[in-house]
């Protein structure tokens, strides 16, 4: 005796060899015994054997017609062996009993199954709806062949180079673009993006960086639509400033978020004025705008382009530009003409006269130590409150050091990026312009002004508010230990690494969001006083401030990142551009080293063995401008690690402001380049140029 049975969905026929009351013992052709509860049995026989009743029973299957046996099916529930008594003959045996359960089983478009051998035909509509649906898969399945058949072949079906970036960075697995790729990477033996760039699904690697990062940031596209005006009536009610204030900026900057004034010079007694542009007057919390603003967060630079957090009506509504009465949030603070001291400080809301627009790039070589220090000729505007200002920019410097415990040292330039060619500034690059890499010091006198000016400013309003019980968004760092970072939080917290009791983000409100934050409590304090706290869009604990911080930390980090990236992209341009073959480096750690005229962190191996700050020239063997990788070879060792100031041989000072992850001081380099954060646009690259990444702390 010999039983055909169902195990989870696949069907087995074998020798019974014994039998109880609710299972059976049943040995396969394989000699494998196993038990089978007797529900499972489907049909008994007697011939032929199990192999071969299988064999047949599944080559007779293949010749049902489905929609024959679907006519030919009873009404009502009905057994396998019914079916096959209507489709074939009344004395079907063994092999076509077994042939139509097979086919039953497989059809369940057709042919619903009831358990224990039972079926019941489907409804009509439900059949046809089925059909319908396999024909689909079915042409989904031939389009995938098709689509990856061209693939291996070299070329990019549409609809796969329009699904580029998702298939590549955030897919969805059941379509059938992903599963062309997929297919055809197996085929060819590919990685994705190796198959997709060989088919020329990839326009350029520029392309490739830019559009990926629009993808993944700006979905909906950069374009900010229709924007409602912002509130213009409040500039007219502020009081006209008595000074002649004066902005630092670079030649191309149009987000002018400062300026300084200086007077009583020669007195005794000196009030410095900080003053920050004041978009939180026109822009209301919750209004159209604000959203525009939250939803970007930050401007985002790169060379030769920019994408604004706020709309150009807006951004020239606001910004700082010379010749005109600007609404600002100023502080004032009185200081001790000798001794520099800070008697008192106050914050005003009104319109400042700018006076003048001045620019790194023009005045850098003519604004030295020496000519503020009296040595030289000063001829340039503003020589005298300049003067003093970097007066009291290096005994505020000196300040902070004491505080940190020890002195900030810049070992390394910023680079600037400038792009050359058709277009540029007025159109997106195309990844083909000629780039030009510039260098400033850091700690150059202006830049020196204008960073101790933006941590005064940051850090006095963070104490002002937490006076008053104003909640904020701070950023603080415990201490300059290894591996404590910099947080952002609403409590007013020591920030170790600027060496200042707290600091909240508040002098760059046209270009980042947290500042713009600030700004409304800033000014709910300067109307309200005391009772700022009631009034104040955000109150204590409040969660909206809390989700402000979430989104920021996120957000910021993919600029930085995608802005990191592409300078990088533009470097190994510059690389090709000017032919460059060799690249004298400073080794690091673990096979990676710095160029030392670029800003370039690559692998060299070979010098893994070298010691921290080993000099090496290095031979370029490759640049990849889609990877964004410098292959290179060890060419040659210069000279063994020179002492450093900052610290012991080949420490580089502390600096962390840079794409190395290379550790070392946390804090110490990145303050200025902060502070030029909050108070200077990047230097120029384009529309506002690119300059110093800006910084994590």
């Amino acid at each position: 005796m010999y039983a055909l049975f169902d195990d989870a969905g696949k069907f087995h026929a074998g020798r019974v060899m014994s039998e109880a009351e609710s299972s059976l013992q049943v040995e396969l052709d394989s000699g494998k015994r196993v038990k089978v509860k007797a529900a499972n049995v489907m049909l008994r026989f007697e011939q032929p054997a199990p192999a071969q009743l299988m064999a047949q029973a599944q080559a007779l299957a293949g010749e049902i017609d489905l929609d024959l046996a679907w006519e030919f099916a009873p009404e009502g529930e009905f057994g396998f062996a019914d079916l096959a008594r209507e489709y074939f003959d009344a004395s079907a045996g063994a092999e076509r009993q077994a042939a139509a359960l097979l086919r039953l089983f497989e059809a369940p478009h057709y042919f619903r199954r009831l358990g224990r051998g039972l079926f019941r035909k489907a409804p009509e509509d439900t059949v046809k709806a089925a059909l319908a649906a396999i024909e689909r898969k079915q042409q989904v399945a031939a389009q995938i062949v098709a689509w990856a058949d061209e693939l291996v072949a070299g070329r990019c079906p549409a609809p796969v180079g329009e699904q580029l970036y998702r298939i590549l960075f955030r897919p969805d697995k059941n379509g059938p673009e992903y599963k062309a790729v997929v297919e055809a990477a197996r085929r060819a033996q590919k990685a994705p993006l190796d198959l997709l760039t060989a088919a020329g699904a990839i326009a350029s690697p520029y392309q490739f960086h830019w559009q990926r990062f629009l993808f993944e940031q700006f979905p909906k596209g950069t374009g900010f639509g229709a924007v409602p005006p912002a509130a213009s009536a409040a500039r007219d009610e502020l009081p006209l400033a008595a000074v002649r204030a004066f902005s630092i900026d670079d030649s191309a900057t149009t987000e002018i978020d400062d300026a300084l004034s200086v007077q009583g010079l020669g007195s005794g007694e000196v009030v410095f004025g900080i003053h920050i542009a004041a978009p939180g007057l026109a822009i209301a919390p919750d209004s159209a705008l604000d959203r525009i603003a939250r939803e970007r967060l930050s401007t985002v630079y790169m060379p030769g382009w920019k994408i604004t957090m706020l709309p150009d009506d807006v951004v020239q509504a606001w910004t700082l530009a010379e010749g005109r009465d600007c609404p600002a949030l100023s502080l004032y603070l009185t200081l001790d003409e000798a001794t520099l001291e800070v008697r008192a400080h106050q914050t005003r809301l009104e319109r400042v006269p700018v006076a003048a627009n001045l620019r790194h790039d023009r005045l850098d070589a003519l604004v030295t130590e020496a000519t503020l220090g009296g040595e030289a000729p000063a001829e340039y505007p503003f020589a005298p409150e300049l003067a003093f200002a970097f007066r009291l920019a290096r005994a505020l410097k000196a300040r902070r050091e004491q505080v940190r415990g020890k002195p900030e040292v810049f070992n390394r330039p910023d680079y600037s990026f400038k792009l050359e060619g058709a277009g540029v500034g007025e159109r997106e690059p195309t990844g083909e312009e000629t780039v030009a890499i510039g260098t400033r010091r850091r700690g150059a006198p202006l830049d020196l002004i204008v960073a101790e000016a933006m941590i005064l400013a940051n850090s006095t309003w963070g104490g002002w508010l937490a006076e008053l019980g104003v909640p904020a968004i701070y950023r603080s760092q415990a201490s300059l230990l290894p591996g404590i970072k910099v947080r952002m939080g609403t409590k007013p917290l020591p920030h170790a690494g600027m060496g200042v009791a707290q600091y909240a983000w508040a002098t760059s409100p046209l270009r980042r969001y947290v500042d713009l934050a600030n700004q409304w409590q800033l000014i709910a304090c300067v109307r309200h006083g005391r009772t700022a706290a009631l009034a104040a869009p955000f109150k204590p604990k409040d969660a909206a401030l809390f989700s402000v911080i979430s989104a920021f930390d996120t957000t910021y980090a993919a600029y930085n990142g995608f802005q990191q990236g592409i300078e990088r992209y533009w470097t190994l341009r510059w690389l090709q551009q000017n032919g460059v073959a060799e690249l004298e480096a400073a080794v690091m750690k673990d096979g990676l080293v710095r160029a030392e005229t670029l800003p370039l962190v690559f692998r060299v191996p070979g010098t893994e063995a070298l010691a921290r700050g080993s000099r090496v020239r290095a031979r370029i063997t490759g640049i990849d401008l889609l990877t964004l990788e410098l292959h290179a070879a060890l060419a040659a060792q210069l000279a063994a690690p020179a002492a450093s100031p900052g610290g012991p041989a080949g420490d580089g000072g502390g600096d962390t402001a840079d794409d190395s992850g290379d550790e070392a001081d946390p804090g110490a380099a990145l303050t200025l380049a902060i502070a030029l954060d909050d108070a200077l646009q990047p230097a120029p690259g384009g529309p506002e140029g690119t300059g110093p990444a800006p910084a994590a702390g």
